[in-house]
């Protein structure tokens, strides 16, 4: 009997998209396992302004990977499974790591030198906002109709927050507050990455 190798095709491109998406996959890893830790997880992972003044340092990309709970978790993690499938030909290894770190690091350096009042803060959904900017801003820069989308997309929801607050119904299905600065410092760390990466591709091409 002639064994079906019908489905090899499809075994190597599903590896080879779990390879290019490494980081999204270990990401969505993290999160889920970091969330089954439970309360006593969160309290010791949480972004906390006086912890960190203490030298708990470890908050400030902690902070990024613990959730409230389930109601906070899954939409994170839908959409960051999402986003990996949307700008997989977009993005490479080292753009994800890049962007995913300097959206964390603006969020905290945001909220710490410019939030004082937020006292504690958990979940990737600035992290997120931040990936989704900077892959319109390449699609924008790649003369593609979705990247125009997803910047007007953006653009909006960030305007509505700063100006009118959350999105309605968002702290109630997360179980909690939601730091929308956490939001618009991600997606400036995330563009300023994604600039600098465009200026020194266009350099290099000269």
């Amino acid at each position: 009997m002639t064994p079906n190798r019908s489905f090899e095709p499809l075994a190597g491109v599903a590896v080879r998209r779990l390879r290019g998406l490494w980081v999204v996959v270990a990401l969505l890893a993290v999160c889920a396992l970091l969330a089954a830790g439970g309360d006593e997880v969160r309290e010791l992972g949480r972004y906390e302004r006086y912890a960190i003044e203490s030298g708990e340092y470890w908050r400030l990309v902690s902070g990024h990977l613990v959730h409230l709970g389930f109601g906070h978790l899954w939409p994170n993690l839908a959409a960051l499974a999402i986003i990996g499938l949307l700008f997989e030909d977009v993005f490479r290894t080292a753009d994800w790591l890049r962007l995913g770190a300097a959206s964390a690091a603006a969020i905290d350096l945001g909220l710490y030198a410019l939030q004082p009042d937020v006292l504690w803060y958990v979940g990737l959904s600035g992290v997120l906002h931040g990936y989704v900017a900077a892959g319109a801003l390449a699609l924008v820069l790649r003369r593609e109709k979705l990247g125009a989308v997803l910047a007007i997309a953006i653009a909006a929801k960030l305007t509505f927050e700063q100006v009118v607050g959350p999105v309605p119904f968002t702290a109630a299905s997360v179980g909690g507050p939601v730091v929308v600065a956490a939001h618009l410092y991600g997606v400036v760390g995330a563009l300023l990455a994604q600039d600098a990466v465009e200026i020194a591709r266009r350099r290099s091409r000269l």
